[in-house]
């Protein structure tokens, strides 16, 4: 029997899909709101604290005494809450001729006093963590004092890789076709707090203008790695993501360069200009990838999305090229033959016959194509 299908990465580009988040705290805490509680993307559902950095300080040092007496000169005691400055030991001798002073470096609380080190820990004051709901939805699952699912239905498109962690906004479209290049005049003062979509390419300018004026978060097809890598102070790395602190998240959706935006992929954000949405642009491309993504909440979706590793490729499915000298490029599958077939390489693999957008049909290699999930 022919085979029919085969498995190949993919991403997803949807207009309706039903979407659950997790949102859990580093460690337990309280959570704010309540199973069937809807919630917007900037609300807080759940808070905790993060225990202080830890002070040294040496006070047998400072008083020049040996750690024995030490606790005699102690001016706090453990539990006792100190500010920058205070005085936490003092020894005095010869009638006040001789006197010293230690002093607390931080705010916090008087954790430990050591009569064997000499020394005495500080405890800083507590880290608040605060953790939203990222989308809006419903709250559909409470996990104890750890967080809480949140189910939103919408639009999802995954992106290819992205910088910066995430962020909400409405979407503002300054691309009036897929393929213009995002300049710095584009971005006006208007674009204060939007997430705003290019077309083909976004500049090193470009990316300066919208830190400047207070953008949230830039869609765009491509951007060169020289500009991307002067953007972030230092080479991106290969492992993940998602922790740069740059004030804004950028999410790419074809790829290094100038590259053309997928159609779907601006049509289906021209169709929701003005909308509020949700993005992220973690990125891990080794084990358990992780995708860049848009989402844009609305009502009505019907179709789950699963989160499988892999998905089925199939004669019908609509793909992307990510090779040259088709790279970008997006068509749609027309045949997968059984056979290994020799490439130009001399090596046998299996292909996938594709008929491209602008109607061409061409043969590649399948691990040089990338599944669509619509």
């Amino acid at each position: 029997m022919p085979i029919t299908h085969a498995y190949t990465p993919g991403l997803t580009v949807s207009e309706s899909v039903t979407l659950r988040k997790l949102r859990r705290l580093p460690l337990p805490g309280k959570v704010h709101v309540a199973q069937g509680q809807a919630v917007a993307a900037a609300d807080i559902v759940a808070s905790s604290e993060l225990p202080g950095n830890v002070a040294t300080v040496n006070v047998a040092h400072d008083l020049n005494v040996s750690p024995e007496e030490m606790p005699r000169c102690m001016a706090k005691a453990e539990g006792d809450p100190v500010q920058v400055g205070d005085v936490i030991a003092e020894y005095k001798a010869l009638w006040g001729i001789f006197h010293s002073l230690s002093q607390s470096p931080v705010d916090g609380i008087v954790e430990n006093i050591s009569n064997v080190t000499g020394q005495v820990l500080i405890r800083g004051k507590p880290l608040p963590v605060e953790v939203t709901g990222y989308v809006k939805g419903t709250v559909v699952e409470v996990l104890g004092d750890e967080g809480v699912v949140v189910e939103c239905q919408g639009a999802l498109l995954q992106g290819i890789i992205g910088i910066g962690g995430e962020a909400h906004g409405r979407l503002k479209l300054l691309a009036a076709t897929p393929d213009q290049i995002l300049e710095p005049e584009h971005i006006t003062d208007e674009c204060q707090g939007k997430i705003v979509v290019g077309g083909s390419l976004v500049t090193y300018a470009a990316l300066q203008r919208a830190c400047e004026v207070g953008v949230t978060g830039v869609i765009v097809g491509g951007i060169r790695g020289d500009d991307l890598d002067r953007f972030l102070g230092e080479p991106l790395g290969v492992a993940i993501t998602g922790q740069e602190d740059m004030g804004i998240t950028l999410i790419i959706t074809e790829g290094f360069g100038q590259i053309v935006m997928a159609q779907r992929f601006f049509e289906l954000l021209l169709s929701h200009d003005g909308q509020a949405a949700s993005i992220n642009g973690a990125t891990q491309i080794r084990a358990g990838v992780i995708r860049p993504e848009v989402i844009i909440p609305h009502t009505g979706a019907e179709a789950v999305l699963p989160p499988p590793a892999v998905s089925a490729l199939a004669v019908g499915s609509c793909v992307r090229l990510v090779r040259d000298p088709y790279f970008g490029l997006m068509g749609t599958v027309t045949d997968l033959p059984e056979q290994l077939q020799i490439i130009e390489t001399e090596a046998q693999v299996r292909v996938a016959r594709i008929k491209l957008e602008d109607g061409r049909e061409i043969t590649v290699p399948r691990a040089n194509i990338e599944l669509i999930q619509q």
